[in-house]
This record gives structure tokens, C-alpha cells and sequence, in this order.
């Protein structure tokens, strides 16, 4: 999914001696965005956040529904990431400028690799009731300018318990690995609760973690949690506890602290201002970024760049 806001904020991020000493816990309320105009589609975003800009590589972090909407995301760039697409109800359809067309749907995961260039349209077959969460991955210097990939997994492992499943969408969990291409250490996870379920969840103490209630309200090591904050655990533990309030739904993210300061602005992710410059350039010249087949409708044109330059600063303000 796209960054459609018009006047997009600079989000410089990266670093890790700027990730939380120990085992912290913050509690980051995200905000309302609306896509596509006053009449769009609305997502709450969490990532990146005033406080605190990533949970490992996860940098961006976007929950909508559930309500009826028709998403119509026109054809749009990206560079330096990857955008992970979730669904929990409804039907999304992908196209990008390598060819690929895939109709996602619940439980099935759409992974695409932005690399050096890409861009990609997504729209709802249909107005119906659509929920889900938008991610994306900031990739390492080293992979960063990859050729672009796309990959969709229909079924991924999964691990039940009483009263819980977790499916492992990327990275490992408890010895449940994800198929999803990855480039750094890390995991995302969704985990379903009947009413009063309870898990531990073993977890690395080099990673931090983030976890949000996608529906439902759940104690998150023994902090509520309901529909709307991430809250965000430092490094240092080796397990967190889950106790679901009544049947909920809940995104689990971690990660290795990112090493590398970046500068996210509209839908690229980048090391400074100029290669932002560069980037918003070659979109609008209509070059490098190839053009998406099947999607009835113009391009996304690129916002104006803002009049300071874009510096890369550390993770936290």
C-alpha cells in the first residue's frame, strides 16, 4: 500500500544506539491517516511514530478496518523496502511493473520486494467489509538495491495450542519458520485467541518487540492492550505472556535493532536527501520504476519535496 498523503513528513530513522536500553515497554498511539482523499479509505499508523520510528527493520505500520470500503491504491513507486500485505477479511489485488497480478486473501501472505525500483497498483475487486495491516521491511545497506521480487504464500506454518494459533507471516518463531524472503533478522506473527487464552511466547533478548490488537483486547506482559496502540518491548527478555480478555487478534513484530540510520519519505526509503531527490525524479520522469499493466487509471504523482533537506537521524526523537 502507498503513503497517499499529500504532504508527507520526513521520517529519518536507524540506528542502534538508539534502541531502548533493557527491557523497556512504551505504550505508541498512532494516528489517523486517511488514503485517497477526505473520502478514503482510514488506517491507523504506528510505525513510524512520533516517539519511537522502528521495531527492528519494521518500519511502517498501517491497521484499517474492519468497514465496508473499496481500496483503489493507483500505481505508485517504491525503493528500499518491502511491503508485507495481510489480510484478515475481504480481497486485495496486487499488480506490479514485474508482471506479477495476485489476489490476496485471509490467511495468505503478498511479499514484495521493492529493491532498487518497483511500483505496484491495489485495489478491491468490490466494495466489502476489508480489514487488515499494511507493513514494510527497510532493507540493509548491503541489499538494499536488489532487483525487485515478488512472492505470495497461500499457507504459512502455523502453530495451535489451547485457545491459540500463531501464524508465522515472516522471519522465526519458536522454531516455526516463515518461507517469506527476508534480509534481516527478524519476525512478524499473528496470533488468534479464544476468550481467556493464554500463552508464553519465548523470544530472543537481542530483539525488540512490538505487539498490537488488531481486534479483541488482550494483557500484553501485563499491560491492557486494546485495539489501536503498538506497545513496544525493549531488548533483554527471553519470553513475553499473552492472556486474551475475550477472542482477539493480535500482530507480533520483532527484530534486531537496525544498525543503519535511513531517511523514509513518501514510499521510498533512502540514506539522504539527494537520493530522495533522485528517486522522486525518476518517478516523475516516468523512468526506472517500469509501469504496472492491467491498472485502469494514471499513475500516483509525487508530492513535492519539502523545502529543508531530508537528513537521516537516529531511531528515537
Amino acid at each position: 500500500m502507498s503513503n497517499l498523503e499529500r504532504d508527507p513528513q520526513e521520517t529519518a530513522c536507524g540506528g542502534r544506539s538508539e534502541s531502548a536500553e533493557g527491557p523497556a515497554r512504551e505504550l505508541l498511539i498512532g494516528r489517523d491517516v486517511v488514503l485517497g482523499g477526505p473520502r478514503g479509505m482510514k488506517v491507523t499508523r504506528t510505525l513510524p511514530n512520533r516517539d519511537r520510528r522502528m521495531v527492528g527493520a519494521w518500519c511502517f505500520v498501517d491497521h484499517y478496518g474492519p468497514e465496508p470500503a473499496s481500496m483503489r491504491v493507483p500505481p505508485h513507486p517504491h525503493t528500499g523496502l518491502q511491503t508485507v500485505s495481510w489480510l484478515l477479511e475481504g480481497e486485495v489485488l496486487h499488480r506490479d511493473s514485474i508482471g506479477s497480478e495476485q489476489l490476496i486473501k485471509p490467511g495468505g501472505l503478498n511479499l514484495m520486494t521493492a529493491g532498487r525500483a518497483i511500483s505496484h497498483s491495489e485495489e478491491s475487486p468490490q466494495e466489502a467489509v476489508l480489514h487488515g495491516v499494511q507493513l514494510w521491511v527497510a532493507l540493509p545497506d548491503a541489499f538494499r538495491h536488489v532487483e525487485p521480487s515478488f512472492d505470495h504464500h497461500a499457507v504459512l506454518p502455523a502453530l495451535t495450542l489451547p485457545g491459540v494459533t500463531v501464524t508465522v507471516i515472516a522471519g522465526e518463531l519458536d522454531g516455526l519458520v516463515s518461507p517469506a524472503r527476508t534480509y534481516t533478522p527478524l519476525v512478524g506473527a499473528e496470533m488468534a485467541f479464544d476468550d481467556q487464552a493464554r500463552i508464553r511466547v519465548p523470544v530472543r533478548p537481542d530483539f525488540e518487540y512490538g505487539v498490537i490488537t488488531l481486534s479483541g483486547g488482550i494483557d500484553a506482559d501485563g499491560v491492557e492492550l486494546d485495539r489501536g496502540p503498538l506497545l513496544y518491548f525493549g531488548p533483554g527478555r527471553s519470553e513475553l505472556v499473552f492472556h486474551a480478555r475475550r477472542p482477539s487478534r493480535v500482530l507480533f513484530l520483532g527484530g534486531e535493532p537496525f544498525e543503519e540510520e535511513l531517511v523514509m519519505w513518501w514510499n521510498f526509503v533512502g540514506r539522504g536527501h539527494e537520493e530522495i531527490e533522485r528517486f522522486r525524479e525518476e518517478w516523475s520522469r516516468g523512468s526506472e520504476f517500469g509501469t504496472v499493466q492491467g491498472y485502469d487509471g494514471d499513475p500516483l504523482p509525487a508530492p513535492a519535496l519539502p523545502a529543508t533537506p531530508l537528513k537521516p537521524r537516529g531511531r528515537r526523537r
